[in-house]
């Protein structure tokens, strides 16, 4: 096995018992990202010298006892919201042209400090304001949308051009890449992880999380991030656990193959000793105008002026959406957070029954590059964008822990995600559902396919 192909915990495991150094694996990681970056666009840019001199100094500190932990010379990307001093950060847009951090995010500080080796910034759909990432392809089929907005660090770790990377979700942008690519992503609890130095969609909204191959390196990066230090623990016995089953919304208007995966995926859990619950999710009919309502004045809100002063820098789509945003009401918007406390309350009665609830991430898999729309069973038609978003969604309202895990793949070979939805700050028990679920799989941290 070629180092790049390793996930986060064999590799530290590997550097640990001194069977790989941080040079090598980081060499590795970065031939592998120019071998796929022409096909795939995962980067707005590598770099390889910082990259190389930060894995030197890390073996230096590791044959010197000086380890600081399991990410200690393993190689990670940024998405481009995400500042490091002295580095641009550029969000993928025009605007932002020639913007050079003037500090470190907090999020970039804790992974310094841990010892991770930056390869570069991923691309993101531009401010993070969309679902498909239109600069990057799918790792898995270069025909097909890579997700957004978190795509280019999604694409990385799918394709072993990075070992873990951060993302950001607003509405998804976590999750929905990392199903349509087939790796892990984890949305953390609002607030749990700071945001300073994060460049902002929807300040009520957004979360800063892990992209990586498998649910243990998520939990490992996590550990990071929060300042816990040690991953939780997980021993496959899920007895006495209650997974919710959704009777409404997260069914509803799903591709069959999705459907299928996600209900025989539940059906592990069962056998694994959790007790299935079917829940019935409330307030189904305002989840997508209370996200929208939140998003879309507040994104307009962070820019206002840029908006006025620069507008043809932005992408079209972009520029539409913050245009939209100045015509919402000082009303609308107060009328969607008062939804919002209504649905966090609605939701946390409904958890009081169940531990975790687990249901599709996405309706359907990575739609083609050139597909704007999808028509469902029941005649209706939805923009290939609202589909992601409708099932991802409530979590970003309420603040919940969502973790997204492959589940398999559609007849046409492309990946599926189950998302598992937890109580605020339980992350520890997504994590431990998730990783059991993941150890009943032979597939487990496998690399996408070679790209087509």
């Amino acid at each position: 096995m070629r180092p790049f192909e390793l996930t986060l915990a064999d590799a530290a495991a590997a550097i640990r018992a001194k069977d790989l150094s941080p040079v090598e694996l980081t060499d590795s990681v970065l031939a592998r990202a120019e071998e796929v970056e022409g096909r795939l666009h995962a980067f707005v840019g590598v770099l390889a010298e910082r990259a190389r001199a930060d894995a030197a100094r890390a073996a230096q500190e590791i044959a010197a006892g000086r380890s600081r932990g399991p990410l200690h010379g393993i190689p990670m990307g940024l998405k481009d919201l995400v500042d490091v001093k002295g580095l641009p950060t550029t969000a993928s847009s025009a605007v932002r042209e020639g913007h050079v951090a003037d500090a470190d995010s907090t999020v970039a500080t804790r992974l310094a400090d841990a010892g991770a080796v930056l390869l570069g910034k991923t691309h993101t759909h531009e401010f993070a304001y969309g679902l498909t990432t239109p600069q990057s392809r799918n790792a898995w089929d270069t025909g097909r949308v890579a997700g957004g907005s978190s795509g280019g660090s999604a694409v990385a770790v799918a394709a072993g051009a990075a070992t873990f990377a951060l993302g950001t979700d607003t509405g998804g942008s976590i999750r929905v890449p990392a199903s349509l690519n087939g790796v892990v992503g984890l949305k953390p609890t609002y607030g749990l992880i700071p945001r300073d130095g994060v460049t902002s969609l929807s300040w009520s909204l957004d979360h800063v999380g892990p992209l990586a191959r498998t649910v243990r390196d998520a939990d490992l990066v996590l550990a990071a991030l929060t300042g816990r230090g040690v991953p939780y623990d997980s021993d496959g016995d899920l007895t006495g656990l209650r997974v919710g089953v959704p009777r409404t919304h997260y069914f509803d208007r799903v591709a069959p193959d999705v459907e299928a995966a996600v209900r025989e995926a539940t059906e592990r859990l069962r056998d694994l000793g959790a007790a299935l619950v079917d829940v019935e999710i409330p307030l189904t009919r305002y989840i997508q105008a209370v996200q929208w309502g939140l998003m879309i004045p507040e994104a307009t809100a962070y820019h206002e002026r840029t908006l006025r002063t620069t507008p043809e820098l932005y992408a079209p789509d972009v520029r539409a959406l913050l245009e939209a945003g100045e015509l919402v009401l000082a009303g609308d918007y107060l009328r969607a957070q008062r939804a919002r406390t209504l649905m966090r309350r609605a939701w946390a009665r409904m958890m009081e029954g169940v531990d975790v609830v687990a249901a599709p991430t996405v309706p359907l898999t990575a739609a083609r590059v050139d597909q704007h729309s999808v028509q469902w069973a029941d005649g209706s038609v939805e923009s290939v964008s609202d589909s992601y978003v409708r099932l991802s969604s409530p979590a970003n309202i309420t603040g919940a822990p969502a973790l997204t895990v492959p589940v398999g793949q559609d007849g046409a070979g492309l990946p599926i995600g189950m998302q598992l939805i937890g109580r605020p700050l339980e992350e520890r028990t997504v994590l431990r559902v998730g990783r059991a679920y993941e150890e009943t799989r032979t597939d487990a941290g496998r690399l996408a396919p070679e790209p087509r």
